[in-house]
C-alpha cells in the first residue's frame, strides 16, 4: 500500500507511454433511468465526460469502450456539450471483461494502461499518477480503500464475522504494464474460461500469475450506480 493519500511527494517522471482505457458499458437499470448511467448529467455534463477529463492531462492516449448501440447517442452528446478531447472509440462486448479485452486489442505493448470505470468521475489526478508510477516500477497498481464497516460472510444460510482489517474495497484505475495484461486477457478469452469468477482486471492478472500491488484510493472515488451515488457525487463536487 502506498502511504499518504495526497501523493504530493512523488516526482513523476515516466518513460513509458501512458494510456487510459475507459470502459463504459453500463445500463440505467439500477438508476431507474432509460438513459445509461454514464450519460446521466452531473454538474450539467454527462458523467462519462467528467471521467475522461480526469485523464486528459496525464495520458498520451485515451481509449473509450462503449456498446455499439450507444455510439450515435454519445456522438450527439459530444456535439451538444462541445466535447473535443481526442479519444479512440472501441466497441464493447456483452460483459465488462469482454469489453476490456476489446479495448486492450487497441493498446500496444511496451506502455502503461490504466483501466478505469466510466462512471468513476471523481478520481483524482494524484491517484492516477500514483497508479502509473507503481505500475511502471512494479508491473501493476490496483486502487483500493480500507473497509469502514463491519462485515460478515454469508454461507449456506448462516453468517459469521470477519476481520475487516484483512479486506480491502477495490476501485479503479487498475493500471498495468500493457504486455502483461494483454497476454492475460488473450489467454482468458482463448481458453474460453467462465468469466463469472473474475470481478475485475486484477483478478484476471492474478489468475495468470501476477502478484497484485495495492495503492491507496479515496472514499470520494465512488462508482455511480444508484440515484444515491449521483446525489453524493453532486455534493462532493460542490464541496471540492
Amino acid at each position: 500500500m502506498v502511504p499518504n493519500p495526497d501523493y504530493g511527494f512523488f516526482y513523476f517522471c515516466h518513460s513509458m507511454k501512458k494510456i487510459a482505457l475507459i470502459v463504459a458499458g453500463g445500463s440505467g437499470k439500477r438508476m431507474g433511468h432509460e438513459v445509461p448511467k454514464q450519460f446521466l448529467e452531473l454538474s450539467n455534463r454527462p458523467v462519462l465526460m467528467l471521467t475522461i477529463e480526469k485523464f486528459r492531462h496525464i495520458c498520451n492516449e485515451i481509449i473509450l469502450v462503449l456498446p455499439f448501440q450507444h455510439f450515435a447517442y454519445w456522438k450527439r452528446l459530444c456535439e451538444i456539450h462541445h466535447f473535443s478531447i481526442p479519444y479512440t472509440l472501441v466497441e464493447g462486448g456483452e460483459q465488462r471483461l469482454q469489453s476490456v479485452a476489446n479495448g486492450l486489442a487497441a493498446v500496444p505493448n511496451g506502455c502503461l494502461v490504466a483501466i478505469h470505470d466510466g462512471v468513476r468521475p471523481l478520481v483524482s489526478e494524484s491517484i492516477i499518477n500514483a497508479s502509473f508510477l507503481m505500475a511502471e516500477q512494479q508491473g501493476n497498481a490496483v486502487t483500493s480503500v480500507k473497509l469502514k464497516d463491519s462485515i460478515r460472510e454469508v454461507k449456506e444460510g448462516e453468517s459469521k464475522a470477519l476481520l475487516r482489517e484483512n479486506y480491502m474495497l477495490i476501485q479503479t484505475p487498475q493500471t498495468f504494464q500493457s504486455k502483461r495484461i494483454k497476454e492475460a486477457y488473450t489467454r482468458l478469452i482463448a481458453e474460453n474460461i467462465e468469466l463469472t469468477p473474475f470481478s475485475d482486471d486484477a483478478s484476471v492478472a492474478e489468475y495468470y500469475g501476477e502478484s497484485i500491488n495495492l495503492i491507496e484510493g479515496s472514499y470520494g472515488n465512488i462508482k455511480i450506480t444508484t440515484p444515491e451515488d449521483l446525489l453524493t457525487a453532486e455534493v462532493l463536487i460542490k464541496s471540492s
